[in-house]
């Protein structure tokens, strides 16, 4: 599974795509009382190297609620995991069964961390993995640590991600989604998000990715 993930890595580097990031905070009767929003390209410059470029916000109307850094991390990170090689070390796997997903019979695995170290983003979850080609198909678990730092609280929504067969071989990711209610010390926030992954296109070329602000 892991060599397979290794494979979506590379080949997703050749991939340019549309990312939509909304992030919404709810009050009690599930009104929505604020959001971030914003839209990012993935591109390739004229020197070939592959770039982030903001094309639509970002628009921050969150009257409870602050993005951290370590929100936008997980975004990058977590949420879209790819456990790779290097990564697999981070964590311990146990079997819980069989399901069918979408019509594509998978593995479905437990994985937790073994241990956080200082600054580490990890996932706590559940994986599908596809039988018949071991690549992962879908998603389900937690960003972590929770951060506890001065008195604030950093807490992070449980998620599914789902993946989509892009040319015929590779999985790469296509949906986020979470709604859940944060036990804030203050009092529970509801949240939803959603990151949707569109428009993948191949460009030819070997890349160098860098951002841009």
């Amino acid at each position: 599974m892991a060599e397979r993930e290794a494979e979506n890595e590379r080949e997703r580097q050749h991939y340019l795509y549309r990312q939509t990031v909304v992030f919404e905070e709810l009050d009690s009767r599930g009104v929505k009382t604020g959001e971030y929003r914003e839209v990012r390209e993935i591109i390739f410059s004229p020197e070939s190297e592959r770039i982030e470029r903001v094309t639509y916000g970002p628009v921050n109307t969150l009257r409870r609620l602050t993005l951290t850094p370590e929100d936008f991390r997980d975004l990058r990170e977590v949420q879209p995991l790819l456990l790779t090689p290097d990564r697999v070390w981070n964590y311990e796997a146990r079997p819980r069964g069989e399901e069918v997903v979408d019509g594509v019979e998978c593995w479905v695995l437990q994985i937790r961390p073994r241990q956080i170290l200082e600054g580490q983003r990890l996932f706590d979850g559940l994986l599908w993995v596809s039988q018949s080609d071991a690549a992962i198909v879908r998603l389900e678990g937690q960003a972590v640590p929770p951060l506890y730092r001065g008195g604030k609280e950093n807490l992070f929504p449980r998620f599914t991600t789902l993946r989509g067969l892009v040319d015929g071989r590779h999985w790469f990711p296509v949906h986020t989604f979470a709604d859940d209610v944060l036990p804030f010390r203050t009092g529970p926030q509801r949240i939803r998000l959603t990151i949707r992954y569109a428009d993948y296109r191949r460009f030819r070329a070997d890349s160098v990715i860098r951002f841009e602000p």
